[in-house]
C-alpha cells in the first residue's frame, strides 16, 4: 500500500498526525471545564448544526455515524437545554423538520469556540517569531491538503 510513497513523506505524515492529535486533544480539553456542562458529543452536534442549519435528524445521524434513536435522544437533550430547536416542517415531507441552534445554543457554541481560540492564541503568542512565521507558512499547505 505504501510502496509508491516516499519514505520521507510517510515519516512526515506520522509526525504530523501525532502533532495534530495532541493539539486537537488539548483544544478539546480547554472546553471540558466550560460552564455549559456539555459532553464532547453534544458540543460536536451543536457545531455541526451551526454549520448546516436545517439539517434533519436522520442526516445528522448518518454524518455522525449514530443510530437514529440514539441521535433522537441527543437532540431531545439539546432541546431540553434550549440549545437546539426544530424548524418548521418541510412542506414536501411534513415528517421532517430541520434543526437550528437557539440564541442560547449559538451563545454557548461561541463561548466554547472562544475558549479554544484563546487557549491556542496564548500558546501561539509564546512562540519565537520564526516559529510563528513557520506555522503561518505551513497553513498554506495544510489548507491545501484539507481541501
Amino acid at each position: 500500500m505504501t510502496t509508491d510513497i516516499p519514505q520521507h513523506a510517510i515519516a512526515l505524515a506520522d509526525e504530523l498526525r501525532v502533532a495534530l492529535h495532541h493539539v486537537f486533544r488539548r483544544l478539546r480539553q480547554e472546553s471540558d471545564d466550560d460552564p455549559s456542562g456539555l459532553t464532547l458529543q453534544q458540543k460536536m452536534l451543536i457545531s455541526t448544526i451551526s454549520l448546516q442549519p436545517g439539517i434533519g435528524v436522520a442526516e445528522l445521524a448518518r454524518q455522525e455515524k449514530l443510530r437514529g434513536p440514539t441521535m433522537s435522544g441527543h437532540i431531545k437533550t439539546l432541546e431540553a437545554f434550549n440549545l437546539v430547536k426544530r424548524d418548521a416542517p418541510d412542506p414536501e415531507d411534513r415528517r421532517r423538520s430541520g434543526l437550528l441552534l437557539t440564541e442560547h445554543g449559538t451563545a454557548v457554541l461561541n463561548d466554547i469556540r472562544a475558549r479554544r481560540r484563546d487557549w491556542l492564541a496564548r500558546k501561539l503568542a509564546q512562540l519565537p517569531p520564526e516559529g510563528a512565521v513557520a506555522l503561518r507558512n505551513a497553513l498554506i499547505y495544510l489548507n491545501e491538503i484539507g481541501e
